[in-house]
């Protein structure tokens, strides 16, 4: 048993220098913007910087978007395979997992080609290239939030649920609002997580169809022209992650005394 909790602690050091060595390295490497003594420079000129807020608006303003997409498309059909048609899970499982096979670089030039020109050039005005990004982040997160969302609902006895809201008159909107979401909360606070992630640093989509004006190409950028200020991005970019996950385990975790609905299993 000693052998076994040494090797355990032995593998959770090692894990941990590995993560934190790099990450302690681009600290440091940031705050040397100045010749001798550590600064705060490279992170002052990335702040000022406004682009960096536009492009960091922009991004979050599409994860939202996207998030929002998301979960009117994914929740009543997850709910409804579960509920009625449970014979058709493989198929979406696989289909679900499309975007994994996929390249993203094939994803956008389908767009592109589609939608450039012809009887819906939705790339030839802004509002129509910003739909087109919504939409292929959709895809891009769909492995992830319908994972979340499946599991959440795998957790709960759906059926039962479903027919005692029934039996008290809840039509169909009643339920999913009323029921279904407010069980979910913490299953789509982990799927919103993973898909704030993968919109934010997404590179290859933007680049293609809005370029600069994406958080994901301006970091391209700035590591491609600047040196210490690529680095305080990164670190900016890591820190923004963890906030996000901190916000999410706080507004997870409901109001002391709190407990979600479940069914009878």
């Amino acid at each position: 048993m000693r052998r076994n909790m040494l090797w355990g602690w032995l593998w959770t050091a090692l894990g941990i220098l590995y993560f934190f060595v790099p990450l302690y390295a681009t600290l440091d490497f940031s705050l040397r913007a100045k010749r001798g003594q550590l600064s705060l420079l490279a992170y002052q000129r990335v702040l000022a910087d406004p682009a960096f807020r536009k492009t960091l608006f922009f991004s979050l303003e599409m994860a939202v978007l996207t998030i929002l997409v998301s979960l009117v498309l994914i929740v009543p059909t997850a709910y409804w395979i579960r509920l009625r048609l449970p014979k058709l899970r493989p198929v979406v499982e696989f289909i679900t997992l499309m975007p994994f096979v996929v390249p993203a670089i094939v994803l956008v030039f389908g767009l592109i080609r589609v939608y450039g020109g012809g009887f819906l050039p939705l790339t030839n005005f802004r509002a129509g290239t910003n739909m087109l990004l919504v939409a292929a982040y959709v895809v891009l997160a769909l492995p992830y939030m319908y994972r979340a969302v499946d599991t959440g609902l795998a957790a709960i006895d759906v059926r039962t649920l479903t027919e005692a809201a029934q039996s008290l008159g809840a039509g169909w909107g009643a339920i999913l609002l009323q029921i279904i979401f407010p069980n979910l909360r913490s299953s789509l606070l982990s799927g919103a997580f993973l898909t704030l992630a993968t919109v934010v640093g997404e590179f290859t989509i933007a680049s293609f169809l809005v370029g600069i004006n994406a958080f994901g190409p301006y970091m391209s950028l700035v590591g491609q022209n600047k040196t210490y200020e690529s680095s305080a991005l990164a670190i900016i970019s890591f820190a923004l992650t963890w906030l996000f996950m901190g916000l999410i385990q706080f507004f997870g975790r409901g109001q002391p005394g709190q407990r979600q609905l479940v069914g009878t299993r």
